[in-house]
């Protein structure tokens, strides 16, 4: 029924060599108390090893201690250790069988199926062919990345696989740290419409689900879960039964021996045998007081109080057996409920004034059914004629059967009754019909008086009816059954003769009933016919029965006994030696007598009432027999209150909890409810001391906490505050008393606990592994602060725990940073390490190596702190009142690793940046820890690397301006691809994954991966190549998130500086090169702007733009005006640098139109150059086409500003600057040409000049409008006084020349689509 998970033989070797002779203890009064060498035990099989914790202090097994003893003296030891048991198994029975003081809890928490290392194994498959992509689960990369994580940290960790072993995880554990694991997962998510987090969760543990469970065939499991869930349920008694046959090693043959022996299916006798027990102890509590024999105590006061202790106990059961029906599952009966003045006289067996009955108290209620068959011999009647039966018992209510013809008189009719007479008188009568017309009544034919009563035979019988005098029916005969059940509480009944001095004063035969009126209330009552209440009666308490020698002055009865007490003797006689054995056995039972009766003779006669008597005693001899055979009768005959029941409960409690830890479930230490409820009742019934009881319990449970085992400390902690709280004087359990062993062993389990607690805080990561018992790291910092207490009154200082705790976070420190080192040491990543690894192995390693090293140490010391954080967060919950320890912890697991840091360190060659990315992973976790934050540790590795970053920048400070110097001297001006206005677009490499050696190169040029992703062209080499190391080197110090705000400000500050001074460098190389480079281009209308001047200007443009994020301080209060000033002197110096150089263009472009107008002057009036091209321009025409004069002038100057301004548009990148530099250039020509004609204000143009001079304006005003020069500036008033003479200047020369051949100032639709 139940799995086991011992043999037998696992059992038999379950009890330590130093067992003694309990059960020769039997003639002594006064329980020994257990010798010290019972401290030790053995080390159950299959109970886990390993775990932090010091070993088990152990006597060695029987089968150890025997190795080198003869065979003889091995054999006696089995054979003591067999009988051990076996006594120990008959009280478990007998509670089990009758319990009265305890039930099977139903509150206590469901335990789940533990793991073991096979099935470890079978999951890690399972979630390995997952991963491989062998499974038909579907799941999407988070999922498997999930799943990935928790194998690698979880499935495969050397803690998880301790844990299973120990028996102390089950699958619920592993679920729950999945179910952990992906909530933090799942939460960092981005949001998806239309699914919610929630369900993603839900989805991804019936994925888990399903890779848990595997391709196992589903349709077994539920056959198998409800096979080996039984223990955790309420178990009957039969499972029961085989449980502790288990437990105890008992074999099959042995419990069905000692079951029957026992008598464990009668009520009766297991109610007699605990009121037998409860006397025996107040007859040993009055015998210790007598001779004042007491255990020690701490206190001489106490020796009154522990016989005191003794009889309310005893009391206390009494009052629990009294509380119980007499007899379960009787028939609608409850206990007559005796009106008593005082209850608890009633159950002070000392106490002389005993409780009278009357006899109203013992009045009994019967059940009678009359069946009647048949009638037989009715021949005084005719066939056709109707006959009936009447029945009644005397005293109620009459019955009638149907109607039946004379001919066939059957009826098979059953009349029911109910009656308070244990003699009572059946009367059945037999009519016909009167057929008379005068007739009253019916005709009775015949009757038959019966006298039934319990004992009486059951079946139906034939009985001869009396007739009337003339009739004819002479062997008139019925048959009928009377069935008489008897009432719970009627425990024998039977006539005996009986002779005693205050009751049945007269040797005669009389009907006796044996009632029991509650479980210590007994009656022997002799009634009469038709009578409810006794005749006389004589209670049994204080009465002994016992078997007698017949009487010879008496005269009948055959088989005589008694019942004798102090002044009063009742004599009893039987006709049968078998109604003698009952009678003596019921009333035994009745008296609570703890000697039993033992007849000198058994003689075996056939019992005259009937054959199921004499079966039953034929049953129970070869029972007897058999018991007999095997030796086991002196177990049962064993008085209880003689053994050592402190003594047997502790081995009983160790064999249950060693058969609990080796089950299917992961109990951590709790005992089933079938387990609690039969140890409670034990403990109750024979008078173990809870004291003694929780001190064995927290004994063995700390043994198999120290050898491995999982234990769950808030079981701890029950035990250990019971017994604290008794030991000082608390009475938990209503004991005041507190012996002086009970005192000496709980100082002795107060320091051991103290011990293991300190050790499994210090080994908390390995003691619970991942969190797992949940709450457990919590309940043992609970348990510690409670053990170490002086007393239960008296809370200890907080300062006194805080230093303890301190101690053991000190010791898990180290202990995790050298588990820690040996699992790096193991995977083989590591070679520096200096609790592994000496110098020598050290000084071998290359300085890359070395940093490469601690680097994954680093990474793995992370990890272990945040699993601390992750899966011991109950830890930080319980360390609220002092949260420096937990930062005292983590800061002395860093100085275990500053050691090897500084070693790898000072390894590296100078000026080497690859550290970095060291600095980085602590700092990252560092600064967002509020405890470790500028912590001792924090502040180390500042200062180690506080030169470093001081070196590297300045070294990048110095690389920087040699390659402007260089980069400048060698520029060509060539336009490139963008790089440091794109930045923020590209994911950069993280400084300092870029050019660690970046101080030593003069030089940079734009990295090649970046080449493809930019289409505009901007700046030169030189200056692209200055922005973008500016901007790498800003962001890498940025992304050192350096802690101490004073120098990250100072970095900052000094970065921001270095960047204008390089700024305002590059501004004022690329002005001097413009200006060289303009003074080198033409003037004439030849004019081209090249591309590098267009370069230069978007220099200036990009200078403009990173010198506002290179440039600008985030910096405080104090800091801002002083830089505000500084900024604002390099935003003045771009701007005026920008101006000069507008200008210098725009005076550029106003020189090549001052060149047109000087080849305009020739044609002034009255030059002698202007007649002579005058006269041959009009020869000329005479003979040939001759082109327009001026024309070609205009269009080529024309030409040239249409295509700088492109020019401008297409290279220049800011929209300001070409705007600017329109509206000058636009303004400057206009005045040029105002200031030309305002020159020949006295003069008339000529035609040609006029000509020229109209078209060039009115191209240049409408090129300039449509390149998006303002309204206000092409209408300014010097373009206003500038047409109004070239419209006077050509109206005159329309009267004079006749026409300037189509060009004029008006705007027409002609000269748009000319120009």
């Amino acid at each position: 029924m139940l799995d086991p998970s011992s043999s037998e033989e696992e059992s038999d070797e379950g009890l330590e060599e130093e067992s003694r002779d309990v059960l020769a203890a039997a003639g002594g009064s006064q329980r020994a108390p257990p010798a010290p060498a019972r401290e030790g035990r053995r080390e159950a099989p299959g109970r886990a090893g390993g775990g932090g914790g010091a070993a088990r202090p152990g006597s060695p097994s029987p089968s150890v201690l025997s190795e080198g003893r003869d065979e003889p003296e091995r054999q006696l030891d089995e054979e003591q250790e067999r009988r051990i048991r076996l006594q120990l198994y008959v009280f478990v029975v007998r509670c089990i069988a009758y319990p009265f003081n305890a039930k099977q809890p139903t509150d206590m928490a469901r335990r789940q199926q533990k793991l073991n290392k096979q099935q470890l194994q079978l999951l890690k498959e399972r979630f390995q062919a997952f991963l491989n992509g062998e499974t038909q689960i579907v799941a999407d990369e988070a999922f498997c990345n999930a799943v990935r994580s928790y194998y690698e940290v979880f499935l495969k960790s050397d803690r998880v696989a301790r844990m299973v072993q120990s028996g102390g995880c089950s699958a619920n554990d592993f679920r729950e740290v999945f179910k952990k694991n992906i909530e933090k997962r799942v939460r960092s998510l981005p949001e998806i419409d239309g699914l919610s987090k929630e369900t993603v969760l839900s989805s991804w543990i019936a994925k888990y689900d399903a890779i848990y469970r595997g391709e196992e065939d589903l349709c077994k499991q539920p056959n198998r879960m409800a096979l080996s869930a039984v223990s955790e349920l309420i178990l009957s008694k039969e499972q029961l039964y085989e449980m502790f046959q288990q437990i105890l090693g008992i074999k099959k043959l042995e419990h069905q021996l000692l079951y029957n022996a026992c008598q464990l299916d009668n009520a009766d006798e297991q109610a007699a045998q605990i009121r037998r027990e409860l006397d025996g102890r107040l007859q040993l509590a009055e015998k210790m007081a007598k001779e004042r024999k007491f255990p020690k105590f701490i206190a001489k006061e106490m020796e009154n109080m522990y016989i005191e202790e003794l009889r309310s106990s005893v009391n206390l059961l009494m009052a629990n057996l009294e509380s119980l029906p007499v007899s379960k599952g009787g028939p609608e009966f409850k206990l007559q409920k005796l009106k008593r003045s005082q209850n608890s006289a009633f159950l002070d067996i000392g106490d002389e004034n005993e409780i009278q009955l009357s006899k109203s108290d013992v009045v009994l209620s019967f059940t009678l059914e009359i069946v009647i068959m048949e009638v037989q011999g009715l021949k005084s009647v005719a066939p056709n004629r109707i006959v009936y039966c009447t029945m009644e018992v005397e005293g109620g209510e009459k019955l009638q059967t149907d109607q039946a013809e004379a001919s066939r008189p059957q009826w098979g009719t059953q009349g029911d009754f109910t009656t308070t007479h244990p003699r009572p008188v059946v009367k059945v009568k037999l009519f016909t019909e009167s057929t008379g017309v005068l007739a009253l009544e019916d005709k009775e034919l015949g009757r038959v008086i019966l006298y039934p009563t319990s004992n009486s035979s059951k079946s139906a019988e034939l009985h001869r009816m009396m007739v009337p005098k003339s009739s004819q029916d002479s062997d008139l005969k019925i048959k009928l059954a009377v069935r008489m059940d008897k009432p719970p509480h009627m425990k024998h009944s039977g006539y005996l003769y009986a002779l005693g001095q205050k009751v049945w004063k007269r040797w005669k035969k009389r009907y006796f009933v044996l009632v029991q009126v509650s479980q210590y209330t007994f009656a022997m009552c002799s009634y009469r016919e038709k009578k409810s209440e006794p005749q006389e009666l004589m209670q049994l308490e204080g009465y002994t029965v016992d078997y007698t020698d017949p009487h010879p002055g008496l005269q009948g009865g055959q088989m005589f006994f008694n019942a004798v007490k102090e002044g009063d003797t009742v004599i009893f006689a039987s006709d049968d030696e078998q109604d003698r054995i009952l009678w003596v056995q019921a009333m035994y039972r009745a008296t609570g007598q703890s000697y039993k009766p033992v007849p000198a003779i058994q003689t075996q006669k056939v019992n005259p009432k009937g054959g199921t008597l004499h079966a039953g005693a034929q049953l129970r001899k070869f029972y007897a027999d058999r018991f007999q055979k095997h030796g086991m009768d002196e177990f049962i005959s064993a008085s209880p209150c003689k053994l050592d029941h402190a003594f047997l409960f502790r081995i009983l409690q160790r064999q249950t909890l060693d058969h609990r830890l080796n089950d299917s479930y992961s109990c951590l230490g709790w005992f089933s409810p079938g387990q609690v409820f039969v140890l409670d009742e034990y403990c109750a019934r024979y008078g173990v001391r809870g004291c003694h009881r929780h001190l064995c319990y927290l004994t063995e449970l700390m043994e198999h906490s120290e050898s491995g085992a999982v234990v769950d400390p808030t079981l701890l902690h029950y035990s250990f505050a019971f017994c604290a709280s008794h030991v000082h004087g608390s009475r938990p359990d209503g004991i005041g008393t507190v012996s002086m062993e009970e005192k000496d062993r709980f100082e002795e389990i107060k320091e051991r606990l103290s011990f293991l607690l300190e050790n499994q805080i210090s080994h908390f990561r390995y003691c619970f592994p991942f969190g797992r018992p949940e709450g457990a790291l919590k309940a043992t910092l609970s348990l510690l602060e409670r053990v170490l207490m002086k007393d239960i009154a008296t809370p200890i200082p907080a300062e006194e725990v805080k230093k303890v705790v301190r101690k053991c976070l000190e010791k898990a420190a180290l202990i995790n940073y050298t588990r820690l080192t040996e699992y790096a040491k193991i995977e083989g990543q590591v070679t520096l390490f200096c609790f592994v690894f000496d110098t020598e192995t050290m000084s071998q390693a290359s300085p890359a190596r070395k940093l490469e090293d601690v680097l994954h140490l680093a990474e793995l010391c992370i990890e272990v702190l945040q699993q601390n954080e992750e899966h011991h967060a109950e830890g930080r919950e319980a360390f609220a009142w002092w949260p420096d320890l937990l930062a005292e912890h983590a800061e002395k697991f860093w100085a275990l690793f500053t050691v090897d840091m500084d070693t790898a360190l000072e390894a590296q060659p100078q000026d080497s940046w690859d550290s970095f990315p060291l600095f980085q992973l602590l700092n990252n976790f560092l600064r967002n820890d509020t405890l470790l934050c500028n912590g001792k540790f924090h502040k180390h590795l500042q200062e180690i690397f506080v030169p470093l970053v001081v070196r590297y920048v300045d070294l990048m400070e110095s690389s920087i301006a040699q390659s402007i110097h260089r980069g400048f001297e060698q520029e060509t001006w060539q336009p490139v691809k963008n790089i440091a206005n794109s930045l923020p677009n590209v994911a950069l490499p993280k400084a300092p994954s870029l050019p660690r050696n970046l101080p030593q190169i003069p030089s940079f040029s734009t990295p090649s991966w970046m080449a493809s992703l930019y289409e505009s062209t901007n700046g030169s080499a030189t200056s692209e190549d200055l922005f973008w190391k500016l901007d790498a080197l800003q962001m890498f110090v940025f992304d050192l998130h350096w802690p101490e705000q004073e120098f990250a400000h100072h970095l900052e500050q000094r970065l921001k500086l270095m960047a204008s001074d390089m700024i305002e460098a590059c501004v004022k190389r690329t002005r001097t090169a413009f200006e060289l480079k303009l003074q080198k281009a033409s003037k004439t209308t030849d004019l081209r702007i090249p591309a590098s001047v267009c370069t230069m200007l978007n220099v200036l443009v990009d200078a403009k733009k990173q010198s506002t994020k290179l440039c600008a301080l985030d910096g405080g209060q104090e800091l801002g005006s002083q830089w505000q000033q500084y900024h604002s002197k390099i935003d003045d110096l771009i701007d005026s640098t920008v101006k000069e150089i507008i200008s210098m263009l725009v005076s550029k472009f106003v020189a090549v139109l001052e060149g047109v107008l000087s080849k305009l002057s020739r044609y002034d009036e009255g030059t002698f150059f202007s007649s002579i091209l005058s006269f041959t321009v009009k020869a000329a025409a005479k003979y040939v086409d001759v082109p327009k004069p001026g024309m070609d002038l205009a269009d080529t100057y024309i030409m040239f500003v249409r295509q700088n301004q492109d020019i401008l548009r297409e290279k220049v990148n800011e929209e300001m600057y070409i705007e600017k530099l329109f509206d000058q250039w636009y303004s400057s020509s206009m005045k040029v040409i105002c200031v030309w004609l305002a020159d020949r204000l006295d003069l008339q143009l000529h035609i040609y000049q006029l000509k020229t001079l109209i078209k060039i304006v009115k191209k240049t005003y409408r090129d300039f409008r449509l390149q998006g020069v303002l309204e206000g500036t092409l209408n300014s008033k010097t373009y206003d006084t500038l047409h109004r003479r070239l419209t006077v200047e050509e109206a005159t020369a329309s009267v004079s020349e006749g026409g300037l051949q189509g060009i004029t100032m008006k705007d027409s639709d002609e000269e748009e689509e000319e120009g």
